[in-house]
């Protein structure tokens, strides 16, 4: 029997597939509730007179929302299924955009904000849990093209919405595209399914390539393990040097003197800081699934470990010849190539780790290392301020990933491969050694 034609004789390959699409759209239509914010930011200041770090909080409380409330929104959806989760997500995501439509003061658009996070935060837990359970042999693969959406649903609109803003304003833009949005999330939550049962373990349709634990650990025996601890340094790790990298890539920019030179690449010429935030969306976007299949075929640590010392080497190179436009651009791609990765990474490993049944509030768990890190970011102005150049910001982010592309090799990999063996019965890992004098692989490693 063929991966590509069933899974186990039971559900077709192309059902999975679709339901793997299904998520991606869903992505892709929340993207905006954080990617699109941007636009709206100077049309608001300008119509009430509010100050921007005023407007910004709004921004800090759908991020806070959108990450620490993923946990929960995971144990719902392990219990009740993607479905009624996505469906309520779909709801909260367009009520908060019509709420910003309305908001004539501060404390209403905060309130907008918190109930955009929760929804987005619903919607993304969502979907990259049912990914990882559809596919527990393309884990890496499902969740990269699963978190590439949501980064792509900024691309595809960010054109109508600036277009909309200035013909009609930023009220009809967060009116019309907010209920176009919410009402897209909720038709496809109609058709989002819980992966069958038989699917958790593998089937004999699936071929496994990495090691994956034979036990589902609950969200609360989770939080016991010093290997799920590890995987959040790592995470914050990674998550805030590279944000202190490149979230003042504008200031950056500008003190290098390169931020509007043009530059020339295979014919097309921008100024250097928008051809580098180009390249931001795409690899950035590109990374996620290309790192995800990778670590399928090698392994989630040693693909973490040339990704963060390839991240560690990006940013070093970056402020030693950042200050040359061509380079800028370059480098900044490298950057953001090697960094985006860690969002298909880590919920894989996770899943590995600690099994399908509650791979969604697992993952969520892991997924406030990325609240955690934002709350880092300002130390990166505050080391700026204080030393009178970049060279302190660069040099800390690029420790921060050479010290997590270590502990992915030297901690993270012997700590997980032990743990994962504790949960093989004894007379089964007796009977893998004997495969191994064989020159056979054992079934879970196939």
């Amino acid at each position: 029997m063929n991966q590509d034609s069933a899974l186990g004789g039971k559900v077709s390959n192309s059902h999975r597939w679709w339901q793997l699409v299904m998520g991606i759209i869903c992505m892709a239509m929340i993207a905006n509730l954080q990617y699109g914010w941007t636009l709206f930011v100077n049309p608001i200041s300008e119509k009430y007179g509010w100050s921007k770090a005023a407007i910004q909080i709004a921004f800090t409380v759908f991020v806070l929302t959108e990450t620490w409330l993923v946990p929960i929104e995971g144990y719902l959806v392990d219990k009740l299924g993607p479905r009624p989760v996505v469906l309520v997500g779909g709801i909260l995501c367009g009520l908060g955009w019509v709420l910003n439509s309305y908001a004539s003061s501060l404390p209403m658009l905060y309130i907008a904000a918190a109930i955009s996070g929760v929804g987005a935060g619903a919607v993304y837990g969502t979907c990259v849990g049912n990914a990882l359970k559809w596919f527990p042999d393309r884990r890496g693969l499902a969740a990269g093209l699963t978190a590439a959406g949501f980064g792509a649903g900024s691309a595809i609109t960010i054109i109508p919405i600036s277009a909309m803003i200035k013909s009609s304003g930023y009220e009809s833009a967060f009116f019309y595209f907010g209920i176009g949005q919410g009402v897209i999330v909720f038709l496809i939550a109609l058709g989002l399914k819980a992966a069958p049962s038989y699917l958790k373990k593998g089937t004999a349709a699936l071929k496994i390539k990495v090691q994956q634990g034979r036990r589902d650990y609950r969200p609360s025996e989770v939080l016991r393990q010093p290997v799920f601890w590890i995987m959040y340094l790592m995470f914050v790790t990674v998550a805030a040097g590279g944000l202190m990298a490149t979230a003042q890539l504008g200031p950056i920019a500008k003190d290098f003197k390169v931020m509007d030179v043009p530059v020339n690449i295979m014919g097309l010429v921008l100024p250097a800081l928008t051809f580098a935030l180009a390249i931001d969306r795409v690899l950035n976007g590109l990374t996620r699934p290309f790192f995800g299949w990778v670590s399928d075929q090698i392994g989630r640590e040693q693909t973490m470990f040339i990704c963060f010392a390839l991240e560690s080497f990006g940013i070093l190179m970056l402020y030693k010849f950042g200050a040359d436009p061509l380079l800028f651009v370059v480098l900044t791609g490298l950057v953001f190539f090697a960094w985006g990765e860690i969002y298909s990474l880590f919920p894989s490993t996770c899943a590995d780790t600690f099994g399908s049944k509650y791979a969604a509030a697992n993952a969520g768990l892991l997924y406030t290392a990325k609240g955690t890190a934002a709350l880092l970011v300002p130390f990166s102005s505050m080391l700026t301020a204080a030393t009178g150049s970049w060279e302190a910001v660069f040099v800390v982010s690029s420790v921060m990933n050479a010290v997590a592309a270590l502990l992915a090799w030297f901690v993270l990999k012997p700590m997980r491969k032990a743990l994962m063996d504790e949960s093989i019965p004894e007379h089964e890992l007796n009977k893998e050694a004997e495969l191994k004098a064989l020159g056979r692989v054992p079934d879970r490693l196939v």
